[in-house]
């Protein structure tokens, strides 16, 4: 089953490369066949297979000879094998009520591949997949907090479940904490610290990992902006000055968080007691 789910998500990683791809040239990612972005050559079916047409087409167009950005290979790989951790951590093909949160994931990671690789790329995060990734998440948090509570349960109330239980309401504070504190980095800046294309991104992560997940994903963001920031300085391919892309760290420490929140805090906390 994990196999599967990691050429579904290798088949998924291909398609992501289209969106992320098009995206950027304002084209259609629904129609239209995959060609060649150097030479424009019609890409065909068996030089399109996830990871091993790169492989034997040696990483170069058939048509050109072009080489083919590494980008490809490592964003079906990298989607694969979260597709394969949803399928590990949250499938059950015999509980049907897993596959609504499957799905779900399946969908959220999906988004935010896109917007790690556009931002990694373009230094901007497309509107295009955020605001969507939102209301997919939205619509989401209210199916999952109705059916755990049934047509009569009322969240707070008798036969409801608790508030910080419900994923609208953990996932509303979690958006409003996180978007505020960077709203507030964003206009004492004056958009030097961060963008606020930044800060619309933290209201998704916020629905997605509600509170107080959202703090620790957070943390790792920074943590792993700077230790990636330091390590580039050292390197002497930025100055202090430079700008890096911020998104990727942000989907990255959420991923952290979504996958692994209770391990890492109950390993922080044992540091102590």
């Amino acid at each position: 089953m994990i196999l599967i789910f990691f050429v579904l998500g290798l088949i998924v990683g291909s398609f992501l490369n289209v969106v992320v791809y098009r995206l950027n040239l304002a084209e259609s990612f629904v129609t239209g066949r995959s060609h060649c972005t150097h030479c424009k050559a019609t890409i065909a079916w068996y030089d399109n297979i996830p990871v091993i047409s790169f492989i034997l087409l040696k990483f170069r167009c058939r048509n050109c000879k072009t080489k083919i950005s590494w980008q490809y290979p490592l964003v079906e790989i990298f989607t694969g094998l979260l597709f394969a951790v949803i399928g590990y951590k949250f499938f059950d093909v015999i509980d049907v009520s897993t596959w609504a949160s499957t799905v779900y994931y399946l969908g959220i990671v999906s988004f935010l591949m896109v917007i790690f690789v556009y931002d990694f790329l373009y230094m901007e995060i497309p509107g295009l997949a955020l605001w969507p990734a939102i209301g997919f998440a939205i619509v989401f948090n209210l199916f999952f907090d109705w059916a755990t509570t049934g047509l009569t349960g009322s969240v707070g109330g008798q036969g409801g479940i608790g508030v910080l239980d419900s994923l609208v309401y953990s996932g509303t504070l979690g958006a409003v904490v996180a978007f505020a504190f960077f709203f507030a980095m964003v206009a004492i800046s004056k958009e030097k610290w961060m963008g606020m294309g930044d800060a619309y991104l933290v209201i998704l992560l916020g629905l997605i990992l509600g509170w107080p997940n959202i703090l620790l994903a957070l943390m790792l963001a920074f943590s792993l902006g700077a230790i990636f920031g330091i390590i580039l300085i050292a390197l002497k391919q930025k100055k202090m000055s430079s700008q890096i892309p911020f998104a990727p760290f942000l989907v990255l420490g959420s991923l952290i968080a979504m996958f692994w929140y209770q391990p890492i805090v109950d390993w922080y906390f044992g540091l102590f007691f």
